[in-house]
């Protein structure tokens, strides 16, 4: 399993399309660099049609007439940047308004593993008022998509890999989960060896800013959700005198290692599990599962992990829903408010011994597809955490700190805490214990903390805020659901954001917005 078990990348748009259709390094430091630090003699890309998503990218239909796609080569190696170059793809829709054009609006959607040239067309939608006025841009990072793409296993041994219980019980099932996890790294190695060690998020900043020139804007004008926080806050510590009008929604805490980050997802998850409970509840007669109470509803729901780790149900063909299926499955519906309601049919469809719409959520996350093809954002995710994180856990150390996962979360606790070995025998060591985010002279950066978010709890916007330094990080605290905050459609957010990204209004710090539609920010608090 990943080291980032739940994975934090485009699950809430993956969430919202299953909804529909059922009824989401080593940087280096030696390159020539102009007075800001940044690259100097970057090509302007060729902007062109755009082709239909490869596997990698999680296939789907060519984007609509809007779309131009381009490739941009940047170094694999920034120690050499003389050297071999890789790919990176690139994608954006031109700004509707010519004449008030601010210059482009690059998204990182998340993962680390997400494709950006399926995920923005698919999203553009809800960021159609920025359009007036930017270029939306996105791109698959190093590592992803077709951007030179980790590639590991093949999709019928990711099936079985999947299949494989990664929360083991016995001695039998722990060897099992070792040899399994071992042919999977080894299997990484072996199909990408050569860019294993350049694809960290710090090499991934510096293309980012290889981006920005060729885009031709003076500033990065920057959106960066979930992991992309974490990008954004690497390339502010890197290039600050770079940074123009830039918001982080979805924070990962920058002062959490991955011991520390994975138990705050299980206590994260676990709040917004509850929190969909009480909701069920909350509903009556119309909630469709048992129990009468929030606690009630989640003890019905360990029961049938239980369950089901004893005896796996019918899924989708000859496949069966698991207990870590399930799990992972729930974990997905949690991303956005909009898929509790898939969440609720699958948890009682499950009860009543039919898995298939639980796996097929499970799938979604895991990035396969109905006719069982595999994205690569599992493989991608796997190898940026690895690369980033210095963390490297025993099986001696896992066990002792599994305890602690329970009590966090009696749901997600073991499927979280024995990820913490998802590094673990990786063939590149890791670049950081927590990454530098510190941008001192930065332009102001806004930060979204949602306090019902599962995957990135809302206690690491502040932290971002204090890492990034005094005058540099404004908090935004959204009191709602989800995975993220600008995606929920909520209009105060939304007023927020595109007042500071479209008229430079930066909002007060400490500027509260709540999930009640509410038309306008609160005074700061």
């Amino acid at each position: 399993m990943p080291t980032h078990a739940l994975r934090v990348a485009a699950a809430a748009a993956a969430a919202a399309a299953l909804l529909a259709t059922s009824a989401c390094s080593d940087g280096g430091g030696k390159e020539k660099r102009g007075k800001d630090g940044a690259a100097q003699g970057i090509k302007k890309p060729k902007w062109g049609d755009c082709q239909a998503p490869t596997a990698a990218e999680g296939g789907g239909q060519v984007p609509g007439k809007d779309w131009q796609c381009a490739v941009l080569d940047v170094p694999l190696d920034y120690a050499e940047p003389e050297g071999e170059t890789i790919p990176l793809a690139l994608i954006r829709a031109k700004a509707r308004d010519k004449d008030k054009r601010i210059g482009s609006l690059v998204f990182n959607f998340g993962g680390p593993g997400g494709s950006g040239i399926t995920t923005l067309p698919g999203a553009a939608k809800e960021y159609a008022a920025l359009r007036e006025r930017y270029d939306l841009v996105s791109f698959d990072p190093r590592g992803v998509g077709r951007s030179a793409p980790v590639l590991c296993e093949d999709d019928k041994q990711l099936d079985a890999y999947y299949a494989t219980d990664s929360s083991p019980s016995t001695p039998e099932e722990e060897k099992q989960f070792l040899a399994t996890s071992k042919q999977y790294k080894e299997a990484c190695e072996a199909k990408s060896g050569k860019v294993l060690p350049h694809v960290g998020t710090e090499n991934a900043a510096r293309d980012l800013d290889r981006i920005r020139q060729a885009l031709g804007d003076e500033k990065l004008y920057y959106f960066g959700i979930s992991y992309g926080t974490e990008l954004g806050g690497v390339y502010a510590h890197l290039f600050p005198k770079n940074v123009g009008r830039a918001v982080f929604d979805a924070v990962v805490d920058p002062t959490k290692n991955s011991e520390e980050g994975a138990l705050g997802q299980a206590k994260g998850f676990q709040l917004a599990l509850g929190n969909f409970a009480q909701d069920c509840v909350n509903r009556g007669d119309s909630c469709q599962l048992q129990g009468s109470t929030a606690k009630e509803i989640e003890a019905n729901i360990i029961k049938l992990q239980k369950e089901l780790a004893a005896k796996p149900i019918p899924g989708s063909g000859d496949r069966l829903l698991t207990d870590d299926a399930a799990t992972n499955g729930i974990a997905f519906a949690l991303y956005s408010k909009e898929a509790w309601p898939l969440l609720e049919q699958g948890l009682d469809e499950a009860e009543g011994g039919q898995g298939q719409l639980l796996l097929a959520m499970s799938d979604a996350l895991n990035g396969r597809d109905p006719k069982g093809t595999y994205s690569n954002i599992g493989s991608a995710n796997t190898a940026i955490s690895c690369a980033d994180s210095k963390d490297r856990y025993t099986l001696a150390q896992t066990k002792a700190k599994l305890p602690e996962f329970r009590a966090a979360s009696p749901v997600f606790g073991d499927f979280l805490g024995w990820a913490m070995m998802g590094c673990t025998d990786w063939p590149v060591a890791g670049a950081w214990n927590t990454p530098d985010v510190s941008a001192p002279g930065s332009a102001p950066i806004l930060v979204i903390g949602n306090t019902g978010d599962p995957a990135t709890p809302y206690e690491g916007a502040r932290k971002m805020v204090e890492r990034l330094g005094p005058g540099v990080g404004v908090e935004l605290t959204f009191k709602g659901e989800g995975h993220g905050a600008y995606n929920s459609g909520d209009p105060c957010v939304q007023q927020a954001v595109d007042s500071y990204l479209l008229d430079g209004k930066v909002p007060g710090t400490g500027t509260v917005c709540t999930a009640s539609k509410s038309p306008a920010p609160t005074s700061p608090v």
